[in-house]
Order: structure tokens, then C-alpha cells, then sequence
């Protein structure tokens, strides 16, 4: 039975979920120059002729993914809310980059793999979609900043020190846990606790 929507059948719903995940899987560990389209159908399970059935090549997978991260990665960007309290509309945004890198480890060392790579494939969007919303809420930022209900920053900065310092429990995981040692099982929660005081301290009046 067709999708009414994407014009796909259940089984190739499933098919492109499969590929997509087990291509996740490769290309956050290995890179798009170091990944082919061999690893990705063996991680699939899949014969090489039958996903490329589905995508015609290692370039289409990886812009498959990177599309559908980019809608992912802004979103919580987008939900900062210029009506809300400034300060916890911040404090919230730090939460959800943390729990993104919780939650979406492969997705974050992916995109961080593009980014390191000069966004080859990535530039249009980065300018088109990324740049446009970080300028907006830079903005709403100063605006804060300006009627004195957030101590004065750099917005621009303040935006990447979130990135930087949220996404680094992601992109350096192993590194992480080395330095924490086997008894730190999770450590999302001390680094929530220690970002929130952070950014709490930078910012509250």
C-alpha cells in the first residue's frame, strides 16, 4: 500500500530506516572518505545491489542523513521563545543540546565530522538555514542583554560556547568516560548540573 504522504510502500519505509541507521553507524565512526557502500549494506544486512536500490550511491545516503539532521539540530535552536524568561529560555537551550548529545551520539559525531571536512556537502544549508536562525536568536539575545534582563556577551559566542560545551559529551564520549573513570556510569547528570550553574552564573542579573 502506497504512503499517502511520501509515496512509499511500508516495506520501503522500513528498507531506507535500516540503511539509514546502519549508515549512521558508519559514517560516525569512520567519515564519509573512510566509509563505503559495502560497510554500510553489510551493517545493513543488505546485499550491495539491493540497497542500492534505495540509494544509488555512498553521496545520496550521506545527504539522506545530513538533510534530515539539519531540521533535527535546529530545533531546539527554534524553540527559544523571545516572550519567555530569558534566563531559563538559555538554561533550557543548554539542557536540550545536552540531552541531544545523550540521546543522538552517532548524529552529533556525524555532523561534526562534516563540519571538520569543511561542510562539503553541508555549505548551501549552513548558510541558507543555520546562519539565517543563529542571527535571529543572537538578536533576541541582545535584545535581552540590552534591557538589562541577562548580563551583556558576546549572543554569537554565547550561542557556539553552548555548542562547544554541550556537544563535546557527544563528539568526545570516549574521552570522557576515560577521564571519569568506570565508576561514572552516565555522566549527563553532574555535566548538566555544572553547565546550568555555568551559564546561570554568566548571565543572571
Amino acid at each position: 500500500m502506497k504512503d499517502s504522504t511520501g509515496g512509499q510502500t511500508r516495506i520501503q519505509r522500513t528498507k531506507i530506516a535500516t540503511i539509514s541507521d546502519a549508515a549512521l553507524d558508519v559514517f560516525s565512526a569512520n567519515g564519509f572518505r573512510g566509509s563505503t557502500v559495502d560497510e554500510i549494506a553489510r551493517a545493513a544486512n543488505l546485499s550491495k545491489p539491493n540497497l542500492l536500490y534505495y540509494f544509488p550511491s555512498k553521496e545520496a545516503i550521506h545527504t539522506h542523513l545530513l538533510t534530515a539532521l539539519m531540521d533535527t539540530w535546529l530545533d531546539p535552536l527554534r524553540q527559544i521563545d523571545p516572550e519567555g524568561d530569558p534566563l531559563e529560555e538559555v538554561l533550557t537551550y543548554v539542557r536540550r543540546k545536552l540531552a541531544m548529545s545523550r540521546d543522538m551520539p552517532r548524529e552529533s559525531r556525524l555532523f561534526a565530522n562534516e563540519i571538520i571536512q569543511g561542510a562539503p556537502w553541508m555549505s548551501a544549508s549552513l548558510e541558507r538555514d543555520l546562519k539565517p536562525l543563529v542571527d535571529e536568536k543572537a538578536a533576541v539575545i541582545a535584545h535581552w542583554m540590552q534591557n538589562g534582563r541577562l548580563k551583556p556577551a558576546d549572543p554569537h559566542h554565547l550561542i557556539f560556547s553552548i555548542w562547544s560545551l554541550t556537544q563535546h559529551y557527544a563528539d568526545f564520549d570516549v574521552q570522557v568516560r576515560a577521564v571519569l573513570g568506570p565508576e561514572v556510569r552516565d555522566p549527563f547528570p553532574e555535566a548538566e548540573a555544572y553547565l546550568l550553574t555555568l551559564f546561570r552564573r554568566l548571565l543572571r542579573i
